[in-house]
């Protein structure tokens, strides 16, 4: 008997030696070839290899083929647990927000490859689409089931709650060749390819509720990987920082007295003494800031504004625009930009500005590497090119950038346009001061969902005000950690609050567009990041924008007075929604309904530019912080 238990003590030993031996070995192959997941899954090994070394506390048994481990004060399930609540596991993958896409015609469809976004936070049961999936066993119930065959692969399966690694801190909204990530259960199978529901705003989503239900059969709230910002900065607050910003520039003086500084500090001293109007035939005045000091400086840039383009720069990251889709805007643009005989100069010496004219949705297309969850070599690239330009000709060092520009939609553009860069004036659509948009000194770029090259301004209109019974409307995919908070609290608790998640597929998306023509209030929450194309298509579909978007720098918000069109709600303020919107006057939301009918001529691109339209506004906005951001050293 004592010699035949020695015997089955030593072959345990040996399967045991084995078995740490295979988990080693895969954590050493995992590493070094730095695949994403290497540090999860290594930390994963390493409790499972702790757990397998204290026999003394482990009962094995076998059915079949497989070994199941149960642990007298710990289990297998319980070291998953463990990781998914560790600091390291809980920093969620940033990679890119979701998108939610409208086709053509309007209708909520499946989005084109270069119009995808992919979800950023994960919580996961299978996963089905990483390219390192093959790596991952499957989790029977509670037990982690270790097949004599497969054990060591089965090592690596996933529980729920167990996220991705941390990539960056920004968010983004990636295409089809973008990791994409799946999540799937038994209750619930939520697929990642273009076969998805997709949502409105561009953004291609696949949560179908905020709510997910796993294998053990309970409902998890989904995690995001955007967190509610650290400081929370309101729209007085943000208005107070404007005029600081321009109050401080009054105590910079030129260096030098160049005939371009001349005719900049020339047209600011205009602008500050700009003759008051009381009442202009054209423009609404409560609509700006101060109509007086906006018409001036608009007529002050039509007369003297002059752009240089640099002709440097590879396409198609440089200078190929592209002109559909949730990124439109920077297409559009740089198309016209490029395209404009009243503005551009050929003489470097003659320009106030200087375009540095690159697509970030086509840097992240050309540039990204699929499931390598890294942006690293897109923010060199760009500073490359800065360096590059600075080396070659002496505009760039003369103010250190002040006088450049770029216009940039995609999410990255926040982290591509870091370091040097920072220098410069940025239109961005992600306007958002938790990422390092300067008011003041940085623009606020229009998201705007172009489905329509020939007609990008298609479908503007809405019913008269009489003929909006719904109070406020939100419909869309529930990425970002704002929206699952706004359904949970509205959504079918008032019959004149339509609030929901992604609207079913109807041909011609007559669901949508009538819901938010007939609706007097139309909700902008903000998705993973700050921006969306939603307020613009409020102001087109003449429905009063309600931002709950906490820290968004709204569009021009140098020269229009969105107070005055638009409604602000705190992100903390969402249970109270109904009261605030209840509160607005008959009367207030009439004048309010007015104010968007005429706003929207700011935010349409036309093929050929014309007055006042999105193009000169955003080239006005530029040209404006500029007078005002005076800093040659």
């Amino acid at each position: 008997m004592d010699r035949g238990f020695r015997f089955l003590c030593q072959a345990e030993t040996r399967r045991l030696i084995s078995f740490i031996g295979i988990t080693l070995a895969l954590v050493l192959v995992v590493q070094y070839s730095e695949l994403p997941n290497s540090k999860l899954l290594s930390s994963l090994t390493a409790k499972i290899t702790s757990f397998s070394m204290d026999t003394s506390s482990v009962n094995s048994k076998v059915e079949g083929n497989n070994r199941h481990l149960n642990g007298s004060t710990s289990s297998s399930t319980h070291a998953f647990e463990e990781i998914a609540s560790s600091p390291q596991a809980s920093q969620l993958d940033h990679g890119s927000r979701s998108s939610e896409v409208h086709n053509g015609s309007g209708s909520i469809t499946a989005p084109a490859p270069d119009k995808a976004k992919e979800l950023d936070s994960v919580v996961f049961n299978n996963i089905t689409t990483t390219d390192d999936s093959s790596l991952m066993g499957r989790v029977q119930g509670k037990d982690v089931n270790l097949t004599s065959q497969g054990a060591a692969s089965s090592l690596f399966a996933p529980q729920p709650m167990v996220p991705l690694p941390n990539r960056t801190s920004l968010d983004s909204e990636t295409d089809s060749r973008s990791p994409m990530i799946s999540l799937t259960s038994t209750a619930t199978s939520v697929k990642s390819d273009t076969t998805n529901a997709v949502y409105k705003d561009g953004k291609s989503g696949s949560l179908q509720g905020s709510n997910l239900t796993f294998n053990n059969g309970k409902s998890v709230t989904a995690k995001n990987s955007k967190r509610k910002p650290s400081k929370v900065v309101s729209i007085s607050e943000m208005n107070l920082l404007l005029q600081q910003s321009h109050a401080s520039s009054q105590l910079v003086k030129p260096a030098s007295s160049s005939a371009v500084n001349l005719e900049i500090l020339h047209a600011k001293s205009e602008i500050e003494n700009a003759p008051i109007i009381m009442n202009d035939s054209r423009l609404y005045s409560p609509l700006y800031r101060n109509i007086s000091m906006f018409t001036r400086s608009y007529e002050l840039m039509e007369k003297m504004l002059k752009v240089y383009i640099y002709q440097d720069g590879d396409r198609p990251i440089f200078h190929e625009p592209l002109l559909d889709g949730i990124y439109a805007s920077e297409g559009w643009f740089m198309k016209l930009m490029e395209a404009n005989k009243q503005f551009v100069t050929g003489d470097p010496e003659k320009a106030h500005l200087f375009y540095i004219p690159f697509s970030s949705r086509l840097l992240q297309l050309t540039l990204y590497v699929r499931n390598s969850h890294r942006r690293s070599n897109l923010i060199e690239y760009m500073k490359n090119y800065v360096d590059m330009i600075a080396g070659k000709y002496p505009f760039w060092n003369r103010t250190d950038g002040a006088d450049h520009f770029v216009v940039a939609c995609h999410d990255w553009a926040p982290a591509e346009t870091r370091g040097r860069m920072l220098n410069c004036i940025r239109a961005l659509c992600n306007a958002d001061i938790e990422v390092g948009f300067k008011i003041g000194k940085d623009v606020s770029l229009p998201e705007t969902y172009i489905r329509s090259i020939e007609n990008p301004v298609k479908n503007i209109g809405g019913n008269p005000p009489s003929q909006r019974p719904i109070l406020a409307f939100f419909a869309g995919g529930l990425h970002g950690y704002v929206r699952p908070i706004l359904l949970k609290h509205w959504e079918n608790k008032e019959p004149d609050m339509k609030i929901t998640g992604p609207l079913p597929h109807v041909r011609g998306n007559a669901n949508y567009l009538q819901l938010m023509k007939s609706s007097k209030y139309c909700i902008c929450a903000r998705g993973h990041e700050v921006n969306s194309p939603r307020l613009v298509e409020a102001i087109f579909y003449e429905c009063i924008p309600v931002i709950i978007s906490d820290n968004f720098i709204p569009p021009f918000f140098e020269v229009l007075n969105w107070e005055s069109f638009a409604v602000f709600v705190m992100e903390k303020d969402i249970p109270n929604l109904r009261n605030i919107l209840l509160s607005i006057s008959e009367e207030r939301y009439l004048e309010m309904h007015k104010r968007v009918k005429k706003v929207q001529e700011h935010f349409c691109w036309h093929a050929e530019p014309v007055k006042y339209d999105l193009f000169h506004m955003l080239l006005h906005s530029i040209w404006y912080n500029r007078l005002f951001q005076i800093s040659y050293t």
